[in-house]
């Protein structure tokens, strides 16, 4: 059993609010940069990526008016003091967010079990903390749970000594982040049903649990179906189970998804 991960490869994660560790978020403003260059932990408002307050040795700087009124503030405060609380003893617990507020937004949106039913897909919670990563293609921290987070890392490894670049274009994203896709279409005047025709529902995505990934290789455009005629592809073909990953939306797939050669996920023993 290893020991504890060290709190600064730790993205916390509550309803409303990331808690990131400090140094890996890039500054939006020179008050930011000074605050960020600081700080032990950031809060960020998952909703939009505001950045609500930094930790910093002497106390909590606000980062925007009216902090206290935050919804989500104190649980993720409460979190922070705890830190690394989930890692008790030596022994990495994930447990899964609550999907109340997720179930609410949807229904705002008009998305029922109907579409559950017809894809044949099951929403999928998202995990109370994820591991650093690494970095993907375009230099962005890559969150995972920590059971996939140290599986990419020996796959990744293992291609590198065949000669085979593997690079991460995207791995968790969270329900904000889905909606948010989706809301802004709905501002462009799309329906849903247009927005369903190439985007997931959100709360439905492998993404939101931590353990998918999108897959790329330098020089071959992200999450195209070209991806299918690299090395890169042959070689996860044929040695990605091994690691625990599995390509979950094939052609022909009974969810109605379109084919992903680049779309990859750990499978929990």
């Amino acid at each position: 059993m290893r020991g504890p991960i060290p709190n600064k490869t730790v993205l916390i994660n509550t309803p409303r609010i990331e808690v990131w560790p400090g140094g890996l978020l890039r500054a939006r403003s020179n008050f930011d940069a000074r605050a960020l260059s600081r700080a032990r932990h950031v809060l960020r408002r998952k909703r939009d990526g505001q950045y609500l307050a930094a930790d910093l040795p002497e106390g909590l700087l606000a980062l925007v008016p009216h902090l206290r009124r935050e919804p989500g503030l104190d649980a993720a405060l409460d979190l922070v003091e705890a830190a690394p609380g989930h890692l008790r003893a030596g022994l990495e617990h994930v447990h899964e967010l609550p999907l109340d507020r997720l179930e609410e937004r949807l229904e705002a949106l008009g998305l029922d079990d109907a579409y559950a039913e017809r894809t044949g897909l099951a929403l999928v919670a998202e995990p109370d903390w994820l591991a650093f990563a690494g970095f993907d293609r375009y230099r962005r921290p890559l969150w995972l749970r920590v059971e996939a987070a140290r599986a990419w890392a020996l796959m990744h490894d293992a291609a590198l000594r065949d000669d085979v670049v593997l690079e991460a274009i995207s791995g968790y994203r969270s329900h904000d982040y889905q909606l948010g896709i989706f809301e802004r279409k709905l501002a462009r005047g799309l329906s849903v049903e247009e927005i369903l025709t190439v985007n997931a529902a959100p709360g439905y995505s492998e993404h939101h649990s931590g353990l998918a990934l999108d897959i790329g290789t330098p020089d071959e455009p992200p999450a195209e179906e070209s991806f299918e005629g690299t090395r890169a592809f042959a070689w996860l073909r044929d040695n990605a189970d091994a690691y625990g990953f599995a390509m979950t939306y094939p052609r022909d797939n009974p969810h109605g998804i379109v084919y992903e050669p680049w779309h990859w996920a750990y499978r929990i023993a």
